[in-house]
C-alpha cells in the first residue's frame, strides 16, 4: 500500500513523514519540484537530518536548470516504490508539489519532445509582453491546466502552449485524472491560514539564519543564475536584487513570503479537493498528528 502525505509548504509534513517512516519502517518519496536539484539545502527546506535516518529517493538528483518535469517525476517515482518494495519496506510520499503527485498516481501520456525553437520563440514573447500574457491565451486552448498553474509559472505555461501548438491537444489531455492506479491512503496536513502565514514568516527567517544568502551566491557563481530567476525558484529569485545591491534585504523578505504565501494558497486548494484525510497540526501537533496518521493506516491495513 502506498501512502501519500502532502501539504503547504512549511506545513510540517516532512516531520511527520520522517518519524512515520522510522515507525512503521518506510522509505520515503521526495515530491517536491525544487529538492531535485543539487546544491540547493537551506532554500527548499531539505530534510537534512531525516535523511542521514531515513532513505530519501528524488532529493539532489540533477542540476539546477536541469530538464525535470511531472513525467519524469512519475518515471522515477514508480522505479522508487518497486525499489522500496522489493526491499520490505513502505514507500511514503511526501511533498506539495501537486502537479507530480497527481501524475504519480494518475499517470501521465507520453508528451511530445521538446521543441527548442518554438520554446524560444515563447520564451521571447513572455519576455516582450510578460508571463500573463500568454496564460490568457492558456487559459483559452486548456482551461483545465490552466487552473492548475499560476499565471507566472512561465516555465509550465510554455510548455503547455508549446504541446498545444504541436499537437492540437490541450495539455490537459495526457493526464489521466479518473482512477488512481494504486491503492493509497492520502494525508493533507493542515493548518489554519494565520497560523501557517505565521509559520512561513518563522521560516523564512531561518532560512536567513541558515546561510540562504550565501546558498544563493555560491549558486551564482556556479553560474546558475537563469534558472535561479525562473518563476518556479521561489525563496531564491526574490534575494537576487539584494545581493546586487538593487534592493533591501527586508524588501526581498517581504516579496518572497508573498510569493510563498500565493503558492502555498495553490497547494491548500489542491489538497482540500483530494478528499484525503485531513490531518489538523494545529489541534494535534506534531506527534499526535502521527499517531492519528498511523491509527487510519493500521485500520486499512485490517
Amino acid at each position: 500500500m502506498l501512502i501519500v502525505i502532502g501539504g503547504a509548504t512549511g506545513s510540517g509534513k516532512s516531520e511527520v513523514c520522517c518519524l512515520l517512516a522510522k515507525r512503521i519502517g518506510g522509505e520515503i518519496i521526495s515530491a517536491d519540484s525544487m529538492c531535485v536539484y543539487k546544491h540547493m539545502d537551506v532554500g527548499t527546506a531539505k530534510p537534512l537530518e531525516c535523511m542521514k535516518e531515513v532513505k530519501h529517493y528524488l532529493l539532489d538528483i540533477i542540476e539546477p536548470g536541469g530538464l525535470f518535469d511531472a513525467k519524469l517525476f512519475e518515471e522515477y517515482a514508480l522505479r522508487a516504490i518497486r525499489e522500496i518494495i522489493n526491499g520490505g519496506k513502505v514507500p511514503i510520499v511526501c511533498g506539495g508539489t501537486y502537479l507530480y503527485i497527481q501524475a504519480l498516481l494518475y499517470g501521465i501520456e507520453e508528451t511530445p519532445p521538446p521543441d527548442w525553437k518554438l520554446r524560444e520563440r515563447l520564451y521571447e514573447i513572455a519576455k516582450e509582453k510578460g508571463s500573463e500574457y500568454l496564460y490568457i491565451r492558456l487559459r483559452a486552448v486548456d482551461p483545465q491546466y490552466a487552473q492548475k498553474i499560476s499565471p507566472r509559472d512561465t516555465r509550465r505555461i510554455v510548455r503547455a502552449i508549446e504541446v498545444f501548438i504541436n499537437t492540437g491537444r490541450p495539455f490537459s489531455s495526457f493526464h489521466r485524472w479518473s482512477k488512481p492506479r494504486f491503492d493509497f491512503i492520502g494525508f493533507y496536513i493542515r493548518w489554519s491560514w494565520e497560523s501557517l502565514s505565521k509559520r512561513l514568516e518563522e521560516r523564512a527567517k531561518r532560512m536567513l539564519e541558515m546561510g540562504l544568502i550565501d546558498e544563493i551566491k555560491k549558486l551564482m557563481q556556479m553560474g546558475f543564475e537563469n534558472f535561479l530567476t525562473s518563476p518556479q525558484a521561489i525563496g531564491y529569485k526574490e534575494f537576487i536584487p539584494c545581493i546586487k545591491g538593487q534592493k533591501l534585504l527586508e524588501e526581498c523578505l517581504s516579496e518572497m513570503l508573498k510569493n510563498t504565501r500565493e503558492y502555498a494558497k495553490r497547494q491548500i486548494r489542491w489538497f482540500r479537493k483530494q478528499g484525503w484525510h485531513e490531518v489538523d497540526m494545529e489541534r494535534l501537533g506534531t506527534y499526535s498528528a502521527l499517531e492519528e496518521v498511523i491509527k487510519i493506516i493500521e485500520l486499512y491495513r485490517q
